[in-house]
């Protein structure tokens, strides 16, 4: 029974996340909320874990909330149904591509789609921002704040560092994140 709401849940997810993987967010909250299969603090673990490691974040979360809540079983149905809307949606665009190329409705429909996703990743992105900032008992994470103006910093307006990979400074981040023990924090 859990391997059937694990795939109806990304599903719904894979369904209505439109606008990638940052999309996914509010869904992930929502089942976090519904489930308690994890916690929030769970989520903003996983959101760093999922942006850390390769692949799209979307998956990467359905992938590890899967193994966490049914083992290796539960990884490959909850990715299996965040991915199966998209299969479906692109093999029914794909049949019907060139009948409705030059459609304005089709046009009109994925410009209304931006909008909608913008907001989708907006809202997810400024509760990542509030989880990752502020700590359980309510108090400011200042340590991170200053972390991430650094990075800002130096990711665009240092020339030295300004075009290192992303992956450096992920790194760097974890490291810092260790050395200061800012899981205690």
């Amino acid at each position: 029974m859990i391997y059937l709401r694990l795939f109806w849940e990304f599903f719904k997810a894979g369904l209505f996340a439109v606008g990638g993987g940052m999309a996914t967010l509010p869904f992930l909250y929502d089942i976090s909320d519904k489930t308690g299969w994890f916690t929030r603090a769970q989520l903003a673990d996983m959101i760093a874990v999922s942006e850390s490691t390769p692949g799209p974040i979307g998956v990467n979360m359905a992938t590890y909330v899967g193994f966490i809540t049914g083992g290796v079983p539960g990884a490959l149905t909850a990715t299996i149904g965040l991915i199966t809307p998209s299969i479906i949606i692109i093999l029914i665009v794909a049949a019907f591509l060139q009948a409705f190329r030059d459609s304005r409705y089709v046009t009109g429909a994925f410009y209304g789609l931006r909008p909608a996703s913008t907001a989708l990743i907006t809202a997810a992105g400024l509760v990542v921002v509030r989880e990752t900032f502020v700590l359980t008992d309510g108090v400011f994470f200042w340590q991170g704040l200053l972390l991430a103006a650094v990075l800002l910093v130096f990711t665009r307006w240092v020339k030295a560092t300004k075009n290192w990979h992303p992956i450096v400074f992920i790194g760097i981040s974890a490291l810092v994140g260790v050395v200061f023990r800012f899981a205690g924090a």
